[in-house]
């Protein structure tokens, strides 16, 4: 077991070099969540990474990168697992509803538990497939999910008419851009330095509405 103390120092510095300012409780919140997710990850393999210090870098530290481009008051978070990046986000910036959707059962009854166990207002957990959940939102991330093309086939439906689709890839999907369905248009591919990642490359693909 990693000290609690060690994580916090990785976290924080890390917060640091995003350029993030988060709630005075989002720290200690994100680390109670990295703990519950190590302990039901002995038991029901909820994440390939089992280094608690490897989960600050590649789960948190990974979904706060994108923070600067969430927007708008509702979040649907598409094939979550665990709850990347949508817990992490919900954490760091409270006050949106959002909405995890995985179709893994154990994954969602891990995520209830996180909402309970962490206090998480306006967060909840559905199990589904992402083509039969509904509503609107206004921002919807999807982590190393699918290619971008099925994405959008699966789910475009519920992005509002302005919304904001965040794409988390590694290396830049050049095919898949060329592949992105006419209802929808690109807005930017960003570069994401994640802070310990600097050998891993990783971007972030915006989508909207097409005009």
């Amino acid at each position: 077991m990693t000290d609690r103390s060690a994580l916090q120092s990785r976290l924080e510095q890390g917060i640091a070099a995003l350029g993030l300012a988060l709630p005075p409780e989002a720290v200690p919140r994100l680390l109670d969540y990295l703990a519950l997710l190590e302990r039901w990850n002995a038991a029901y393999n909820l994440t390939a990474i089992r280094d608690p210090a490897e989960m600050v870098t590649r789960h948190l530290l990974d979904s706060l990168a994108i923070l600067p481009y969430v927007h708008g008051d509702t979040l649907a978070d598409l094939g979550t697992g665990p709850g990347l990046p949508g817990i992490p986000l919900a954490i760091a910036a409270p006050g949106r509803q959002i909405v995890l959707v995985d179709s893994n059962g154990k994954k969602v009854r891990f995520l209830r538990e996180a909402i309970r166990a962490l206090k998480l207002e306006g967060v909840r957990a559905v199990q589904s497939r992402v083509e039969a959940v509904e509503g609107r939102f206004d921002c919807i991330t999807a982590r190393a999910f699918a290619t971008l093309a099925d994405m959008l086939a699966w789910g475009g439906h519920l992005l509002a008419p302005h919304g904001t689709w965040l794409a988390m890839k590694g290396k830049v999907p050049a095919e898949e851009l060329d592949a992105v369905p006419a209802a929808f248009a690109l807005r930017g591919v960003h570069a994401l330095a994640v802070p310990g990642l600097a050998s891993a490359e990783r971007h972030l693909v915006v989508l909207g509405r097409a005009p």
